[in-house]
């Protein structure tokens, strides 16, 4: 989605497992998702219940490597994405791998996807950038404006 001058336009769909669009939908997706899968490979999608949703607002913000869109100069650590940031917070590690001794780091551009719900939008985003804070990753860089346009005053 793209807020234009003329209202919001819809720039493209993305809701492949790595995308962070899919990410948030999984975080509020309260149902197994297991059942709808084969449903939809087998054009059966009407069969099982209609999927529970939960009413949290979810916010994903993109952790990229230096370089990013360009040529990503991969191979640097990542310190604390897997601790437990707690039940509202998850780490999507969508280009990640792991060194001989066992390190994470960086296997591409955009590493890791920080999705966190709350009540509100304001608290969903300070979950996300909260857990960020966490993450020690120097050669990394994220937006710090993501969800900024739904607040108001």
């Amino acid at each position: 989605m793209m807020v234009t001058p003329q209202g919001p336009r819809l720039v493209e769909f993305n809701v492949r497992f790595g995308d962070p669009e899919c990410q948030v939908l999984m975080v509020r997706l309260e149902s197994d998702i297991v059942p709808y899968l084969p449903a939809a490979a087998t054009g059966t999608l009407a069969s099982p219940s209609p999927p529970i949703w939960s009413e949290s607002v979810v916010l994903c913000v993109v952790l990229a490597v230096r370089g990013y869109p360009g040529e990503p100069e991969t191979g640097s650590a990542i310190i604390g994405a897997e601790a437990d940031f707690g039940p509202n917070v998850m780490v999507f590690h969508a280009s990640t791998a792991r060194r001989e001794d066992g390190a994470l780091i960086a296997a591409g551009g955009r590493a890791l996807n920080v999705c966190a719900r709350g009540e509100t939008l304001r608290l969903a985003r300070d979950r996300a950038y909260g857990a960020i804070e966490k993450i020690c990753w120097p050669e990394s860089f994220f937006r710090r404006d993501i969800g900024w346009r739904g607040f108001s005053g």
